[in-house]
């Protein structure tokens, strides 16, 4: 399999984890939600977590690749402010959970180029 097919199989694989983390362990996400938000904490974790099961399963499959990897772009965008809030709220905690809250916040970047990569290479249908 050439880097250009595992490329998007792999940021599906990426999606698909962190969907389903946030059915099996709710209660981490949750506390990433910010109050400003309408609605339950959880209710915003399961929804955030069908809709990356759902990215996943577009970038996963080609015929959706395109149209699921530009809405894995903007979801990427979208969460970030989930980011900060963690970054915000662990900034008391120790080094080491200091330094993850506030190592994924530069990460974010990346992923998002990688879906605009995926969704520029794949087909157009």
């Amino acid at each position: 399999m050439s880097p250009t097919n595992r490329s998007p199989l792999l940021l599906a694989g990426l999606l698909a984890g962190a969907g389903i983390a946030h059915f099996a362990a709710p209660g981490n996400f949750d506390k990433l939600v910010p109050r400003s938000l309408p609605g339950s904490a959880r209710a915003w974790t399961r929804a955030s977590g069908v809709v990356e099961l759902a990215l996943a399963a577009g970038v996963a499959l080609p015929r959706t690749r395109k149209a699921a990897a530009q809405a894995s772009a903007l979801f990427f965008v979208g969460v970030f402010p989930a980011n900060l809030k963690m970054a915000w709220d662990w900034r008391h905690r120790p080094a080491l959970p200091r330094a993850v809250a506030l190592g994924r916040l530069p990460l974010q970047a990346p992923l998002v180029l990688w879906a605009r990569d995926v969704s520029r290479r794949a087909p157009s249908r």
